[in-house]
């Protein structure tokens, strides 16, 4: 939920804000496509509907995934299928963004000045799942531009593929870096900055 605000956030100052991972779920839902038995909480799905028509109304920032890696169950034995879309059966679950996705992801990476990643784009911890994530890191280590990366989990994806050195940064502070960046005040830089803080 915090993500999914924090996402519309960025639609105002973002060139493009690319949704991956689990995050995908609610925003698919929204817009009528079948998630299966993907993680996706159903109290998530207006929200994301408020930021896509935020978005439609201004400049279309957002980018969703167009094809899906889905799995009977998270495990790395599991029956897996790459779909050329994003209708997920009953009874399978989206685990990875598909390599259309994948390659449009890092394509706009490549050639941005700035790029901030939060959250890996699948269960990357299990190699049929790791593609899609695995892309995204490649297209960072190849950019010519700032990149830093927030959270512990993003940070991990990272280091696996060997790319921790070929970033400008990596934070294991993801939710807060993500609201430091969307605008937000958080105390503890206001305390470096020789401000007063609420309670002290």
């Amino acid at each position: 939920a915090d993500k999914i605000e924090l996402a519309g956030r960025f639609l105002t100052s973002a060139d493009s804000v690319l949704i991956g991972g689990a995050m995908s779920f609610p925003f698919l839902a929204a817009v009528g496509h079948a998630i299966g038995a993907s993680l996706c909480a159903p109290e998530d799905i207006p929200r994301a509907l408020d930021t896509i028509e935020r978005d439609v109304r201004g400049r279309r920032r957002l980018r969703l995934p167009e094809d899906l890696v889905v799995a009977r169950r998270l495990d790395a034995g599991s029956e897996t299928r790459t779909l050329t879309d994003v209708e997920v059966p009953d009874g399978w679950m989206g685990l990875d963004i598909g390599p259309r996705t994948a390659e449009r992801y890092a394509r706009e990476i490549e050639t941005a000045a700035t790029v901030f990643w939060n959250g890996p784009m699948g269960a990357f911890e299990h190699e049929p799942f790791a593609a899609g994530t695995r892309a995204v890191a490649h297209a960072l280590a190849l950019s010519g531009g700032t990149t830093v990366v927030g959270g512990g989990e993003t940070a991990e994806a990272l280091c696996s593929f060997g790319l921790q050195d070929r970033v400008s940064h990596i934070s294991t502070g993801g939710g807060a870096a993500l609201e430091l960046l969307s605008g937000r005040t958080l105390p503890g830089v206001r305390a470096l900055e020789g401000q007063p803080v609420a309670g002290s």
